[in-house]
């Protein structure tokens, strides 16, 4: 964890709790950086519904956080219209290209490259699918041309911005990712850029400008397509123009659970997100929460054995439902849950977790295969809009590790995704890397509705944690009755399948100390764990209350008559 974000502390959150938090009556745009938030509420404004406002946001962001996401990138992209009353996913995840291969990430003597250098390599991106995923929805939903909402965008990027905390610490930790284009770009006459300094992007806002005269096609033919596959060459990489001619983003339906009579729509497959999410949501839903302190040892103990149950199902059965049948209605039925149910039994940490059985496995299943314990903790961003119409944009959008590849098209100023490196590293099993395939991914865009109606819509980035983040937040607004911005601030915990708990400063020790007793070995420092950014719709009194997570400079920009 940074050391601006070790000394967060309540009274400095206090200062920025107006900006953290909103209320709207038309609109409401939630994102994780303040001009970003700025320039969706403005879309809203002129009339602008929550897809385009959306689109907006994603290219301000690429100029504004650049490590967490940008046009080299992808994401799931959920669009709630409230007219059709219909909830569609925008899938713009990363496919490999044609040339991948199940060892692609192995070298001679069959030994598992160092994620350092793997992820760092041009054979590490995927084809990038965020653009085709925005121009999909703007063409079905939107109200506003592509080139007005891109050129908010162009003027912050050759006007320039202040470099926040967040990219000044960005670049101080992972400063090292950066290929040759983007480290004198970031780091000018070799010392990186600081907090306060201004940042100007005029190749980027160029790149903009080819996108509002020729539109999104052009990123995916011609000179920009060109640009990239030049660039992954010299670097060893695997994508040809006709990887990128035929990407298409495709329209998924969500998958859906339920929980506290709430019925909740995520992201399905190929993300793991949303099935986990809503698997440890189906198991915490079984145990009455209410009674127990929001900081209790009973609380925390929950939420690490229902992830520890979620994520080793998780590991075992997520792929590409494109290339291999999954289990997902197994892994969310009744059934199922109780005898997952069974390895619960409050006295310590249950040694026997293990994956289950959703389904008979078949011959041809592929068992899970052993992974490297070497993955970096990913970044992302996540953004969110309601518009004065009910309807509701909600988005995670990655270039997967900070600053992905480290890659940057030269002459076009923006840097290229690491997505392949959510392949299994360890081939033979069902997310072992393949021409066109998609990595598992952890993403998790989500709303709940009551009676028919939508009435919270959130996400979070951070890989694994987000979906850590995401529940959490749920349950602490759900079961605690705690405010929205209440519910992200209470401190998070997290654990996988392996032994080490992650944990944020302000958990109880009382209750950590409790824990440890029982079995569960917690790091020795606390970290911050996912950013979640969401709007509580209260349909009742027409107001939407939007909050944003304190750990990065985030800000909900409501829009009021």
């Amino acid at each position: 964890m940074s050391r601006r974000a070790k000394s967060l502390t309540r009274e400095m959150q206090k200062t920025s709790h107006e900006r953290e938090t909103d209320t709207g009556t038309k609109g409401m745009v939630v994102t994780a950086h303040p001009i970003a938030s700025d320039i969706g509420r403005d879309i809203l404004a002129k009339g602008g519904n929550a897809v385009d406002a959306a689109v907006a946001i994603q290219f301000a962001l690429n100029v504004v956080e650049p490590m967490m996401t940008g046009i080299g990138g992808s994401g799931f992209f959920m669009v709630y219209q409230k007219k059709e009353d219909t909830v569609q996913i925008f899938n713009g995840h990363s496919r490999a290209p044609k040339a991948a291969y199940a060892n692609m990430f192995v070298d001679e003597n069959k030994e598992v490259i160092p994620f350092k250098e793997r992820s760092t390599h041009a054979s590490a991106v995927g084809i990038p699918g965020i653009l085709s995923a925005l121009d999909a929805a703007l063409k079905k939903y939107g109200s506003m041309p592509l080139a007005d909402l891109i050129q908010p965008s162009i003027d912050v990027a050759e006007e320039g911005v202040e470099v926040n905390w967040v990219l000044s610490n960005a670049l101080e930790q992972h400063g090292h990712r950066l290929g040759e284009h983007a480290k004198s770009f970031f780091f000018p006459e070799g010392a990186a850029l600081g907090e306060g300094d201004l940042l100007v992007k005029e190749k980027l806002a160029n790149t903009f400008r080819l996108l509002q005269e020729k539109g999104i096609k052009a990123f995916y033919e011609g000179e920009i397509a060109e640009a990239i596959v030049a660039e992954l060459k010299e670097e060893g990489g695997l994508i040809e123009l006709e990887d990128l001619k035929e990407y298409s983003a495709t329209v998924d339906e969500p998958v859906w659970g339920e929980y506290r009579g709430h019925k909740i729509a995520s992201a399905a497959p190929p993300t793991a997100g949303g099935v986990t999410m809503l698997q440890i949501l189906k198991i915490l839903d079984t145990f009455d929460l209410s009674k127990y302190d929001i900081k209790s040892k009973e609380k925390y103990y929950l939420f690490l054995e229902a992830m520890r149950l979620a994520f080793a199902d998780k590991v075992a059965f997520s792929g590409d439902p494109e290339f291999a049948e999954l289990p997902t209605k197994g892994l969310l039925d009744e059934q199922y849950i109780k005898e997952r149910l069974q390895y619960i039994n409050f006295k310590r940490r249950n040694d026997a977790i293990d994956f289950g059985n959703p389904w008979k496995l078949e011959d041809d299943q592929k068992p899970p295969v052993k992974q490297p314990d070497d993955m970096e903790k990913s970044e992302t961003t996540h953004f969110t809009v309601v518009d004065q119409w009910g309807n509701i944009a909600s988005c995670t959008s990655t270039v997967e590790h900070p600053f992905g590849s480290g890659i940057m098209v030269s002459d076009y100023g923006f840097i290229l995704n690491n997505e392949l490196t959510d392949f299994d590293a360890n081939p033979g099993g069902t997310n072992e890397p393949g021409p066109w395939k998609r990595p598992v991914s952890c993403k998790c865009p989500t709303i709940l509705f009551k009676d028919g109606k939508p009435v919270l819509t959130l996400g979070s980035p951070g890989g694994p944690t987000i979906i850590a983040s995401v529940f959490q937040t749920i349950v602490h607004y759900l079961d605690f009755g705690v405010s929205i911005k209440d519910a992200i601030d209470e401190a998070r915990i997290f654990v996988t399948t392996g032994p080490l708990v992650e944990w944020e400063g302000e958990m109880d020790q009382n209750a950590k100390g409790e824990l440890q007793a029982m079995g569960f070995d917690f790091g020795d420092e606390p970290s911050s764990i996912g950013n979640v950014q969401a709007i509580v719709i209260d349909g009742e009194n027409g107001l939407l209350h939007g909050a944003a997570d304190f750990s990065r400079e985030g800000k909900a920009a409501g829009l009021n008559d």
